[in-house]
């Protein structure tokens, strides 16, 4: 009876002590939790350089040359563009685009043959930005090897014009780097001599393309 007697009394002493015991243990610091960070889609922007490619078709009407005044040449054509542009925060753009095409626009009338078998353009682009659609207007300078044929006595000459020309098109921005457009421009080459007709001659042209760019 003794020994249950001192056996309550220590396990009553021991259920006293454990608050005070437990308030001597170290406690676990609470931290407030970090709410994951959001991530927002950057603003696209038209800025940079960009180089591409391109394929379309050209129809042209010859000027100048008696004999050969009916020659109006055309064909396909194909090539490569590189350029640069700046977006302003009134989304205005402002660019510049060199471009190199090869061509098979040639026609042939009575004997004669006219035809360029490449050609190509420094110009100037200016657009204004809706998000990542660029309608814009464009024109330089334009510049195409041509060469006129007397096939009936087999003469040749050809010659690097050079002349200007206009026009304008739409550029969409499928992602941050990569751009598709469609594309009109009208060059006049004006008018040089050749020693196989004779004359002096020249070449206007109308030209559609559509293209695909890669932005840096």
């Amino acid at each position: 009876m003794k020994n249950i007697l001192c056996s309550g009394v220590a396990a009553v002493a021991l259920l006293a002590a454990a608050p005070a015991f437990a308030a001597d243990l170290p406690q676990q610091q609470s931290y407030p939790t970090k709410a994951a960070p959001m991530y927002v889609e950057p603003v696209f922007t038209w800025t940079g350089f960009y180089i591409g490619a391109n394929a379309g078709y050209a129809w042209g009407q010859g000027e100048g040359g008696a004999g050969v005044v009916n020659l109006d040449p055309s064909g396909f054509l194909g090539g490569g563009q590189i350029g640069v542009n700046y977006q302003f925060d009134n989304n205005i753009v402002l660019g510049a685009e060199a471009d190199f095409q090869g061509s098979d626009i040639k026609d042939t009338y009575a004997g004669y043959e006219s035809k360029m078998d490449y050609f190509g353009t420094v110009r100037a682009r200016l657009g204004y930005a809706f998000g990542n659609v660029l309608p814009y207007v464009t024109g330089g300078l334009a510049w195409g090897h041509t060469e006129v044929n007397d096939n009936v006595f087999g003469l040749s000459s050809d010659k690097t014009q050079v002349g200007w020309t206009v026009g304008g098109g739409v550029e969409y921005a499928l992602t941050n780097n990569w751009t598709i457009k469609g594309e009109y421009l009208y060059m006049d080459l004006g008018e040089d001599y050749y020693d196989s007709i004779g004359y002096k001659t020249g070449l206007t042209a109308n030209i559609v393309r559509a293209g695909v760019n890669y932005k840096f």
